[in-house]
């Protein structure tokens, strides 16, 4: 493990690079916010203490989803996405009780997505949850014979499934892209950038809304949401995407409006979990990661960023 480990850094010094930066970043935070622990105690520290806490899980996880081998990253996103499909139905108060036993069918679909992602057959990755699924779930609930509110359960078990397991795969789906000429980083490099400026903007975003925030975007939904966050966060993470696009193919313009596109999905995921979860009542989706809830939580945002960057590359140079 050690051997192959060494040659793909060897092999990759741009995905190497990024993976120090990032952790150079997380052992900077953490001493900062140590220190100013120590200085000027309160809840404001005491909530970035615990953010970070919980950025080093998921940098790690997607760190060694991005260096292990292939077939173990794609295990690994797999179980990401049934942690959060478990997470989502075992909180939507949406679903009727008599069709729990429907959900089977969505974690069945897990394992099939998955592989699709992992053979590389693009055409079935893109058609099996978005149009197969989409029909089976209404099948399999009218076959039960339960008529009360079915219109309720077809509609949010498919979205459930797209938002997690659809969404997500995405992910793993870039270490399926075929090589191109001239581009050494590949896909881990296409994930470790749509994964590192996706965390950041969520980080730059809650920074510069903590300093400056002023004005709600949204209150009702998200009342921590500003408008000088969303902002700052939003042309931070476009200058970041700007210099670090030795990850990716991309001219300097295109790695622009890459930015442009994770930070705006990032948004839109995060407020959309938002909004779940008040529909609901819950701060959290879960208490898996300490400062940060559950899974669901920290990857809201990358349900909708990962599949919208993974599009404008695939249709920009693998199309």
């Amino acid at each position: 493990m050690n051997y192959f480990l060494s040659n793909r850094f060897a092999e990759n010094k741009e995905v190497l690079s990024i993976i120090l930066v990032i952790l150079g970043i997380l052992i900077f935070a953490t001493v900062l916010f140590f220190v100013l622990g120590k200085i000027f105690p309160g809840d404001k520290v005491r909530e970035l203490q615990q953010r970070t806490k919980s950025w080093w899980i998921m940098a790690l996880i997607f760190i060694l989803a991005t260096v292990l081998h292939p077939s173990i990253s794609f295990v690994a996103f797999g179980f990401l996405s049934f942690a959060a499909l478990r997470e989502l139905a075992s909180i939507s108060k949406n679903v009727r009780p008599e069709d729990r036993r429907v959900i089977i069918w969505c974690y069945l679909a897990i394992p099939v997505q998955y592989f699709l992602a992992y053979m590389g057959y693009f055409n079935l990755f893109m058609i099996f949850i978005p149009v197969i699924m989409f029909i089976w779930i209404p099948f399999v609930l009218v076959v039960r014979g339960f008529t009360v509110e079915i219109g309720k359960s077809m509609s949010v078990l498919p979205v459930q499934l797209m938002f997690t397991v659809f969404s997500i795969s995405h992910l793993a789906y870039f270490l399926s892209l075929p090589e191109l000429t001239g581009f050494h980083a590949g896909g881990r490099g296409l994930l470790l950038y749509v994964v590192f400026l996706t965390e950041m903007n969520d980080v730059f975003q809650f920074t510069w809304g903590k300093l400056l925030g002023r004005h709600k975007i949204i209150e009702k939904i998200s009342p921590n949401k500003t408008w000088e966050g969303f902002i700052g966060g939003f042309i931070t993470t476009i200058v970041v995407a700007y210099f670090i696009r030795f990850l990716t193919p991309f001219t300097a313009i295109e790695s622009l409006f890459a930015g442009a596109i994770i930070a705006f999905g990032g948004f839109i995921g995060d407020v959309i979990v938002s909004a779940i979860k008040r529909d609901i009542g819950l701060k959290d989706t879960g208490n898996l990661i300490p400062g940060h809830g559950g899974i669901l939580d920290r990857i809201d945002s990358l349900a909708i960023a990962a599949p919208s960057f993974f599009y404008f590359v695939y249709n920009l140079y693998y199309a």
